[in-house]
């Protein structure tokens, strides 16, 4: 092919190339890319919540008074007093405050004492509320919801253990004895085997037991013997007192004993050999044994002839009586406080403690009966009943004790 033919198809062939590089499509540019912020990114945040009152528990401890325990969690001494000012104003007994109660302290925003509270009782609340015009405090108040229930047992080793076993608490032990304790003496009589039962109102708050009520009949078996005790409100008095099944008054003019537990270490005799001066000599009173410090109670209303030492007695407390009665009570550590001769006092009132002073092995109580001068053993003398059941509301009565006693058997059955 002749040159000048070849140079042509070369530059032709070029042109093409040339052509097809200009007219290729250009790649599309695109826009740069865009970051979205989420919208509550943009948002202000949100103002922040106001503080709030707070609470505060403050349980007492051993020493502590109101003021103490306030002043202790942060109220100036000033503050505190008021609140206390003001609670005794409003009735609360302050004295009442123990270790372990609770007291709820509720401060304000800024820090201040708003309001405090105090239960003294599963039914009664107190709230002192700060105001314009100083605290003012508000009483709450619950009523007790009454439950008659039977309770029932048997003396093993004490009369204390077998209310313990069952759950009971040893008040209600003393409930029930004060109301035998003219007819029957527990520091000595009580025995193995001996039962008991009655029916006894309780106080709750809610599901929680709180205290007894009235003891509405009781029974107790030991040897044989039962006794029956049953309340009743006479319209005379309008008081709850007990009597048995016939109407006659359980309370007599003389306790069974000056004690409430103990046990007889040494009887009523004429001929005992003496533990001391040696010999046999009369012993005609009757020996408690019991721990020093145990109290001493009057046997009946009477008038002090004697409140002091007394030779081999020791301390001693001599009672005079009506009827010709006169009581002694020997070896006393102490004489309670405010007793002298020609004081009076009332059946079972506390007039002495147990020692061991004068002629004395050890701590007990030396008790003894006069009567008309002659010394009479404590535990087989007949006392003057209390008033019987008016002949006006013996009907009443009858039917009310029938009533309590079939209840008392059929729930509590020996």
């Amino acid at each position: 092919m002749p040159p000048r033919i070849v140079l042509a198809l070369v530059v032709v062939l070029m042109v093409a190339v040339a052509g097809s590089v200009w007219w290729r499509p250009r790649a599309s540019v695109q826009a740069p890319a865009v970051t979205e912020t989420p919208l509550a990114a943009t948002q202000p945040a949100p103002p922040a919540e106001p503080p709030k009152e707070r609470k505060e528990t403050v349980t007492l401890k051993r020493g502590d008074t109101l003021v103490k325990a306030l002043g202790a969690a942060g109220l100036e001494t000033r503050t505190a007093a008021e609140i206390a000012a003001a609670l005794r104003k409003a009735g609360a007994e302050l004295r009442r405050l123990k270790p372990g109660h609770e007291l709820e302290i509720v401060w304000s925003p800024a820090g201040d004492p708003t309001s405090v509270s105090w239960q003294a009782d599963p039914f009664l609340g107190y709230a002192a509320v700060a105001g314009e015009r100083g605290w003012t405090v508000k009483r709450f108040e619950t009523t007790p919801e009454i439950r008659v229930q039977a309770v029932h047992g048997t003396v093993e080793t004490s009369l204390f253990q077998a209310v313990d076993e069952i759950g009971e608490a040893p008040q209600l032990v003393l409930a029930f004895v004060n109301i035998f304790e003219s007819d029957f003496d527990f520091t000595a009589d009580t025995r193995r085997g001996d039962r008991f039962r009655l029916l006894v109102e309780k106080r709750y708050a809610g599901d929680t037991f709180v205290s007894y009520g009235r003891i509405l009949a009781v029974q107790y078996t030991s040897s044989g013997r039962t006794l029956t005790g049953v309340g009743f409100v006479a319209t005379k008095t309008d008081k709850m007192a007990y009597y048995d099944l016939a109407g006659r008054s359980l309370r007599k003019s003389f306790l069974k004993s000056p004690l409430e537990f103990s046990r007889v270490t040494s009887g009523f005799t004429y001929a005992r050999p003496h533990p001391i001066l040696g010999g046999v000599r009369p012993h005609l009173a009757i020996d408690y044994a019991a721990p020093v410090g145990t109290p001493v109670r009057a046997v009946a209303d009477g008038t002090i002839v004697r409140a002091g030492w007394n030779e081999g007695n020791g301390i001693q407390v001599h009672l005079r009586h009506r009827s010709g009665y006169e009581t002694i009570y020997n070896h006393l550590s102490s004489v309670a406080r405010g007793l002298r001769a020609g004081v009076r006092v009332s059946q079972r009132q506390v007039i002495g403690y147990v020692g061991a002073t004068g002629l004395a092995t050890g701590p007990h109580l030396d008790y003894r009966i006069a009567k008309g001068g002659t010394f009479v053993n404590p535990l087989s003398e007949k006392f003057i009943p209390g008033e019987p059941i008016s002949a006006a509301e013996k009907s009443a009565f009858l039917r009310e004790s029938r009533a309590l006693v079939e209840r008392l058997e059929t729930e509590a059955p020996f």
